[in-house]
C-alpha cells in the first residue's frame, strides 16, 4: 500500500511538469521593442492600422472631428491627446472609438516615441 501511495504521488508530480517554453505556455506575451522607435517604421503603422479610418486626411472632417494624423506635424501637435486617448485615460475620449483598447505594445511604442521627443525619423 505504501508503495502504491509513493507511486501515485510521483505520477502526480510528473504530470504537473511541463517541458514547454514560455512562448508556448503564454502565447499572449509580447516581445515589445521600444528602443529607437521610428515615426515612419513604428508609429505610422499603428496609426494606419487603427486610426486612419476616421483620422486620415480624407476622412478627418467627416469622421475624425477634423483631426487628421497622416502628417508628422499633425501627430506631433496632437501627441498628448492621442496618447491619453489610446491609453483610455480620464478626460480623454477613448480611442479607437467603438473598439477595444489597442494592444499594450502599440501603446508602449507610441509612449516611447513621445518620451523620446517625437523624432521625425
Amino acid at each position: 500500500m505504501k508503495d502504491a501511495i509513493i507511486y501515485f504521488l510521483v505520477l502526480i508530480l510528473m504530470a504537473g511538469c511541463s517541458w514547454e517554453n514560455e512562448e508556448a505556455l503564454y502565447p499572449n506575451m509580447e516581445n515589445c521593442d521600444t528602443l529607437g522607435v521610428s515615426f515612419a517604421l513604428d508609429i505610422v503603422p499603428v496609426l494606419s492600422d487603427n486610426c486612419y479610418f476616421c483620422h486620415s486626411n480624407e476622412n478627418a472632417s467627416e469622421f475624425g472631428q477634423g483631426h487628421a494624423f497622416e502628417d508628422y506635424e499633425d501627430v506631433r501637435a496632437a501627441s498628448s491627446t492621442i496618447l491619453g486617448a489610446i491609453k483610455h485615460m480620464n478626460g480623454f475620449s477613448p480611442m479607437p472609438k467603438g473598439s477595444g483598447k489597442l494592444d499594450n505594445c502599440s501603446i508602449e511604442t507610441f509612449e516611447a516615441w513621445v518620451n523620446a521627443g517625437m523624432p521625425a525619423n
